[in-house]
């Protein structure tokens, strides 16, 4: 019986991993906590016609407007938002984009395939130019998830191999091909057979995990696979792990670099949600001084508004005009593109870069403040305006404070600032990059109360 509790209890934490879950008693109370009759009225209409899934629908609110750093409710109610899905580099609704668009609509709204526009040629010039050797080669997609699936079909046409080596826990997103090659077990349930010749190793983690402390072990673990296996094509990793922020050093990106390049396989490494100024680099690779042979990137790359993702692969990979693949219907989108090259431009325009490094000084003092004042928090990890709380009961044990860690989520969101909870225990600091600093310390003050109240 106790054995099974275990697998249930397991189960469970599986199931948390990229977020909070809408089923559990804490979000029926904070529904019945909901009061204005349209907000109601519009949540059970939607609960009624979209299809339920974890992470979703049943929703939290119904937004009304979104600007700047904050999202807001039909209601009024602002909620400084650290979660955005991970678009919100530029903040929402950032004038100049919004005007860009506008102009574009009046223009060419669409590109049929096999014609060309100028907007999409100066957005990839753009982004090839921002990118290091010959990594200039760019295909467009509408999204992160078919942006993964275009990676690893040109991987195997470039090496002539079908197995890939990933993370568990990792996230590469959720069609088919993508959670193939993913590790959260929460997106396989139900999903029978995956994508064959995947190959997942245990993650290098600086907290808890099999190799912690110890990414050697890691890069060891990594070589015996690509030795035994032989026939690897591509290994396909986050530069950085989103969900619960995970950083490798750079000692360990140069070093599974090079073991890419001794057994001649691919390097694809994932920035859709952590690229454009998240970690204060225009691309996380940029901290460990490597490059990928494949990058895949999307999210804030629309801007917040338009849906845009791409890969940039090396020149001397295009060698395959016999295939499609990509071959997507808004390939060449003229928005995606206006969006695209616009959030590049304004993030240099304004020097958002380097006003996310001076404000990563700021979240690393607070962050260290919160975790000396509450035995509750177990680590801290972060950089630029990515940052992750990790709560324990236990700082010895490291036993993960599951419950509260979802009662500081709906303390915080009941005073206005909103977040997510990954792998159960850790809460996941991911403001808009534009965000004011009375902003970022009000947030940390409502973060600050939330603690103080579910610790005592």
């Amino acid at each position: 019986m106790n054995q099974d509790k275990e697998v249930a209890k397991r189960h469970d934490q599986n199931k948390r991993t990229e977020g909070d879950i809408n089923t559990t008693l804490a979000r029926q109370e904070w529904e019945a906590g909901i009061t204005d009759a349209k907000t109601k009225k519009l949540l059970k209409k939607d609960a009624r016609y979209f299809f339920h899934q974890a992470l979703s629908t049943p929703c939290l609110d119904v937004l009304g407007d979104c600007n700047g750093a904050y999202i807001e409710n039909i209601s009024g109610k602002k909620y400084l938002d650290f979660h955005g899905n991970n678009v919100h580099q530029l903040g929402f609704s950032h004038p100049k984009l919004v005007q860009r668009l506008t102009e574009q609509l009046q223009g060419l709204t669409f590109s049929t395939r096999r014609y060309t526009n100028e907007t999409a040629i100066n957005f990839a010039e753009k982004l090839a130019s921002l990118l290091p050797s010959d990594l200039n080669r760019v295909l467009m997609t509408p999204n992160g998830s078919s942006a993964i699936g275009i990676a690893l079909k040109l991987a195997r046409a470039i090496t002539g191999k079908f197995k890939v080596v990933s993370f568990w826990d990792s996230f590469h997103g959720a069609s088919l091909d993508a959670i193939s090659v993913g590790g959260e077990a929460v997106f396989r349930e139900y999903m029978g057979p995956m994508m064959p010749g995947v190959e997942r190793i245990p993650p290098p983690v600086s907290y808890r995990g099999i190799f912690e402390g110890n990414e050697l072990k890691c890069l060891e673990h990594l070589e015996y696979v690509f030795s035994k296996e032989g026939d690897i094509g591509a290994f396909m990793a986050e530069t950085v792990r989103n969900t619960d922020v995970q950083l490798p050093s750079k000692e360990f990106w140069m070093g599974a670099r090079a073991l890419c390049d001794k057994y001649g396989v691919l390097l694809i490494l994932d920035e859709i949600p952590i690229a454009l100024g998240r970690t204060g680099k225009m691309f996380a690779f940029e901290h460990y001084g490597i490059e990928p042979d494949i990058l895949c990137l999307g999210k804030g790359l629309g801007g917040g508004i338009i849906p845009q993702a791409a890969i940039v692969t090396r020149d001397s990979y295009n060698k395959f005009p016999d295939i499609s693949l990509g071959h997507y219907t808004h390939e060449k989108s003229p928005l995606g593109a206006m969006a695209g090259l616009t959030t590049l431009e304004i993030l240099e325009e304004e020097k958002i870069l380097q006003k996310v490094t001076c404000d990563s000084v700021e979240m690393c003092s607070a962050m260290s403040f919160l975790k000396d004042k509450y035995e509750i928090i177990g680590d801290i990890r972060g950089r630029g305006l990515l940052w992750g709380i990790e709560l324990v009961t236990d700082r010895d044990t490291k036993a993960k404070a599951i419950l509260q860690a979802e009662q500081v989520m709906y303390e915080c969101l009941e005073n206005g600032l909103s977040f997510k909870v990954s792998a159960g225990n850790v809460l996941q600091l991911a403001p808009a990059l534009t965000i004011s600093k009375e902003d970022l310390k009000r947030a940390i003050k409502i973060l600050d109360m939330a603690l103080n109240k579910v610790v005592n």
